[in-house]
């Protein structure tokens, strides 16, 4: 249950900043005022689905280690905390806030700052996500239990 479970959470987990991430670059770049208050009031209702898959994500990733911090194991652990902090202090902050400023329609500097450092972070969590997708096939592809080795590089 855990080896179909980690993959499919952490699937969900990008799938899900990538869609805030193009939807907020997209809707500034070519929407009218409108869709970016569509865009950003929406944001935060799917933290509902994000925060879940996350925790889920880690959480079946910790179970699936059970303990070992060999091969491609802690890197992907040490990416953890800073994918954490990325979305408690930054991320989550920021939709909030966001959301906010655009249901009042109050596009001013503080909106683009706050909405720069947001696309900055969720571009950081996408490259770290991308990286524990990337070892955990490559842990799979090694082994059947894919925890004790390394793939060739």
């Amino acid at each position: 249950m855990l080896k179909r479970l980690h993959p499919v959470a952490g699937a969900i987990a990008i799938l899900m900043i990538a869609t805030f991430w193009l939807s907020t670059t997209l809707s500034e770049l070519f929407g009218a005022p409108a869709t970016v208050v569509a865009v950003k009031s929406a944001v935060p209702w799917g933290l509902l689905v994000l925060v879940p898959a996350l925790a889920l994500t880690a959480g079946t990733g910790f179970k699936r280690a059970g303990g070992r911090r060999i091969g491609l194991v802690p890197a992907k652990i040490g990416r953890m905390p800073w994918i954490a902090a990325n979305g408690v202090l930054i991320l989550v902050p920021s939709a909030l806030y966001l959301a906010w400023k655009a249901q009042a329609g109050t596009f001013d500097a503080s909106f683009y700052a706050v909405q720069a450092l947001e696309l900055a972070a969720g571009a950081c969590n996408l490259v770290l996500l991308g990286l524990n997708m990337r070892d955990g096939l490559r842990m799979t592809a090694t082994s059947g239990a894919g925890l004790h080795s390394r793939a060739p590089t």
